[in-house]
């Protein structure tokens, strides 16, 4: 069975953001034949694209699976679903986001999918926490790093780091 490495990354601006990625990083660890390897630590981010709401928490985390990208996306919608994402407004308030970013050097453009994450390389509150896990990860469709993403990309200084990492010691979860 073939393991594939992948980059998610988690947001939350709605109800006690921390805790609520501290229960979403719980539950992707507990995704059937999929492991955390890496995580970053937890940021304050300004909105973007619908400004008027509260500041987010982002974070990203690598994991290996041996799930496809579509079990993947199910699992991430079911862990949404699970902790309270009602989507309403496009890019508005939630209380929480579960993004796969990457998964190997996949190029994949489906209705429901895309991969790498068609925006990635523009928003800070993705790049800069990868920066820490992942700089060295190279985008296939722009053929660039992380790292050389991150260089170019505006609105860093909305990115406060938060000084605080998700707990690794998640008691299991039901699926």
């Amino acid at each position: 069975m073939d393991t594939h490495t992948c980059y998610v990354s988690l947001g939350s601006n709605l109800g006690d953001r921390a805790t609520v990625l501290q229960r979403a990083f719980c539950e992707l660890n507990s995704i059937h034949q999929t492991h955390i390897r890496a995580w970053s630590r937890i940021y304050e981010t300004e909105p973007v694209d619908w400004l008027e709401q509260p500041a987010f928490l982002n974070a990203v985390v690598k994991l290996s699976s041996s799930l496809s990208p579509k079990q993947l996306l199910d699992a991430f919608l079911c862990i949404e679903n699970r902790l309270g994402r009602v989507r309403t407004v496009r890019y508005g308030p939630r209380i929480i986001d579960v993004d796969l970013l990457f998964y190997d050097d996949l190029v994949l453009s489906e209705e429901s999918l895309q991969l790498p994450h068609p925006r990635l390389h523009e928003r800070a509150f993705v790049l800069v926490p990868m920066m820490e896990i992942a700089s060295h990860v190279f985008h296939p469709r722009l053929r660039e790093t992380i790292s050389q993403l991150y260089e170019r990309v505006h609105g860093k200084e909305g990115v406060t780091l938060c000084l605080s990492y998700l707990q690794s010691d998640c008691a299991p979860t039901e699926s």
